[in-house]
């Protein structure tokens, strides 16, 4: 019998180790290492007859820099304008792309819609190894979708869904999903650490042999984070995550890591009877306020991607009954908001440390920028004072520990931005203010703190 070896790859980071530990030495995280068995003969996944990646260093030899082809690679459309663009374009000729969310995000219906609609013009195939036949049927009856040009598979061999690709050579093929799949000689269940990694290498290096644009549906953790090794990530070329809450039918998609694009796009749909519906203009659906002003809310300018996004975000402060004040953050990080609080204190002269402080960001957008930090302090002082802010008021701007107000990246595209929507005042940074006026916009730059609050 041959002879196996058995080592331990972390989770996160991907790193082996010969032995089980319960801390990873690489990257520090506890209970993160998982057994994988390697056989000392060649499984039939290492035997599998592509010679590498199409266009990989060494196929075409040495090359200088100067002298390689700058030939752009023409783009496939989805048939989505905001898929399109967390894809950075469309989609690329022999990618691989990963896209995991929560259960009943959408994963499938989005990735159904696609490939129904790109199946009229070319071979499309779509391998569910999680549903019959009959429930994609049934769905992609439910939905309206034209369904006599796709091919489907049920499959969850890799070697034998290798072997059909090759038959049929489809230009787009869908793998759903990805924790599923099997290559025979690993010993391990589907869904480990070795037959993810195996799986996906396989056919990864089928879509680059072939310009085979390739789909991966990937599960994620109860974290959030996608379930798998982390080499998983680093062998795909685009990752993207389909986020959204069961309680509202909008969805957001981003990009978290694109060879081909801008990574942190944003695209938004919406969950409909029919399925997924792009929004056109993200803005209007985040900024469904009240009539009346209420304490507590304003209107910011974020930055996501190549296009600004106007988001509200609101702020509920109240008197703490217990000893320890409460500090609640959703969507934006709650560390820096605690940061925030104390330069409002120190800097401006407002104490809410007695006071319970709760932060949310309307429409269930995630910020990740920093210009959302005066936006979060002017919102919590007026709910502190119960001050309504005006209205047609838009802010943005970096608070720094010393009190000062630091400018942002395109700030004069964000004020347009606001323009349109019929915004006419806002407070940014003064660096931010622009050198011409813009019709109908009172814009109030700003230095320090105590100006932006005797600014309101």
């Amino acid at each position: 019998m041959a002879k196996k070896k058995t080592a331990y790859v972390c989770n996160d980071c991907g790193s082996e180790h010969s032995k089980w530990q319960g801390q990873c030495t690489d990257c520090g995280a506890w209970n993160t290492l998982q057994e994988f068995v390697v056989s000392a003969t060649k499984t039939p996944a290492r035997d599998l007859s592509y010679a590498g990646y199409a266009g990989a260093a060494g196929s075409q030899g040495v090359q200088r820099l100067a002298d390689v082809n700058l030939a752009e690679v023409p783009r496939i459309s989805s048939g989505m304008q905001e898929f399109d663009r967390v894809l950075g374009g469309g989609l690329v000729p022999g990618s691989a792309i990963l896209i995991g969310g929560h259960p009943g995000a959408g994963k499938s219906t989005l990735l159904l819609q696609t490939m129904c609609t790109l199946a009229a013009h070319m071979p499309a195939l779509y391998v569910t190894g999680e549903e019959s036949l009959q429930q994609v049927a049934m769905r992609a009856k439910r939905l309206g979708l034209p369904t006599d040009q796709l091919n489907m598979l049920s499959e969850t061999s890799v070697e034998r869904l290798i072997n059909t690709l090759q038959q049929h050579q489809p230009r787009i093929v869908v793998i759903d999903s990805i924790q599923v799949m099997h290559v025979d000689g690993v010993e391990s269940a589907p869904g480990s650490v070795s037959q993810v990694r195996e799986s996906a290498a396989a056919l990864t290096r089928y879509a680059k042999q072939t310009n085979t644009v390739l789909f991966f549906v990937g599960h994620v953790t109860k974290d959030g984070t996608l379930a798998g090794p982390k080499v998983l990530e680093h062998m795909i070329d685009c990752s993207i995550m389909l986020e959204g809450s069961g309680d509202s039918r909008f969805r957001t998609l981003r990009g978290i890591k694109n060879r081909f694009g801008a990574i942190n796009e944003l695209g938004v749909f919406a969950m409909l009877d029919s399925g997924l519906k792009e929004v056109k203009n993200p803005s209007s659906i985040f900024l469904s306020r009240s009539e009346e002003p209420a304490a507590g809310s304003v209107v910011m300018v974020i930055w996501e991607g190549t296009r600004p996004l106007l988001v509200e975000i609101q702020a509920l402060v109240d008197d703490s009954h217990f000893g320890h004040p409460k500090r609640v953050a959703v969507g934006l990080d709650q560390n820096r908001m605690n940061l925030l609080l104390a330069a409002l204190h120190r800097h401006g002269g407002v104490h809410l440390g007695d006071q319970d402080v709760y932060i949310n960001v309307v429409g269930g957008v995630k910020v990740g920028e920093t210009a959302a930090d005066l936006a979060l302090l002017l919102s919590a002082l007026s709910s502190f004072r119960n001050q309504p802010l005006p209205q047609e008021l838009i802010v943005f701007g970096e608070v720094g520990l010393s009190g000062e107000i630091r400018p942002v990246p395109s700030g004069q595209e964000r004020i347009k931005e606001a323009a349109k929507h019929g915004f006419t005042r806002a407070i940014v940074p003064k660096a931010n203010v622009p050198r011409q006026a813009i019709p109908g916009m009172t814009i109030i730059g700003v230095d320090k703190l105590q100006e932006a609050i005797n600014a309101v």
